[in-house]
């Protein structure tokens, strides 16, 4: 979840948050999440894992299943408290605050972070911060794992700022861009009885090439890259990738 709660609070509270795995239930699927885990837990082995952005516990409830320490970041208390309410979500060490800097005691094998979070970070210096804190956790040769998507500016033509992705009874959103920032603010409005519910979050796109320089500065080296949770080859066409980085 977020670090920059002043920009996000609202869509990562308690409102959003009493929603949130309903309106992701399709990332709440045993074929998308099973995969994920998988990966997971052969990079983490028994060296523990720690999740930056822990949220509902959609990835680090059935990791934890599997055996070996899970541990989680988050600064949204009403997320939390879903992941608590779940079987063996007590059973998660959980650390509040901003997972580009809060710390958590002792070495893990395997830091990840998952579903675009990298994104909610708003500030080039707070996403180099979070590869700093995720060395800072590792031991020596850990692994630490981001699965974002690619900024989709190839469908902004000269002079565009908005990309819609959905419209259905349910609902509409779109991405504004801000394409000299990075910046961009993904509106969300929620059809529901009558009235119409707004979930606005603000977020800051990075390229994989970048993602690679931050991973140098913080020391860490990109061991392997694919366009999902099943390796298959990252290319020129990728809309998202899993890039695995390594500290020496």
């Amino acid at each position: 979840m977020p670090a920059d709660q002043s920009h996000n609070e609202g869509f990562f509270g308690e409102r959003a948050a009493s929603v949130y795995d309903e309106r992701a239930a399709d990332m709440f699927d045993p074929a998308v999440v099973t995969p994920v885990v998988q990966t997971l837990a052969d990079l983490a082995g028994q060296g523990g894992a720690l999740e930056f952005g822990i949220g509902t516990g959609r990835i680090a409830l059935p990791l934890a299943e599997r055996g070996g320490r899970v541990a989680g970041i988050d600064n949204s208390e009403a997320m939390v408290a879903r992941l608590r309410a779940k079987p063996g979500g007590e059973d998660i060490e959980v650390t509040f605050g901003d997972f580009a800097r809060t710390r958590v005691g002792g070495e893990f094998s395997l830091v990840y972070l998952v579903f675009n979070t990298i994104f909610n970070l708003v500030t080039q210096d707070e996403q180099v911060a979070c590869f700093q804190n995720a060395a800072a956790h590792l031991r020596s040769g850990g692994r630490f794992v981001i699965e974002t998507g690619v900024p989709d500016l190839q469908s902004l033509s000269p002079g565009q700022t908005i990309i819609p992705f959905r419209a259905d009874p349910e609902g509409i959103s779109f991405d504004v861009y801000d394409v000299v920032t990075q910046r961009f603010s993904s509106q969300h409005y929620v059809f529901a009885e009558g009235r119409v519910e707004t979930y606005p979050v603000e977020l800051r796109y990075t390229w994989p090439s970048e993602l690679d320089l931050m991973a140098r500065l913080a020391g860490l080296t990109l061991q392997d890259r694919w366009a999902g949770w099943r390796r298959e080859p990252f290319t020129s066409l990728s809309r998202a990738h899993v890039s695995i980085y390594e500290k020496p």
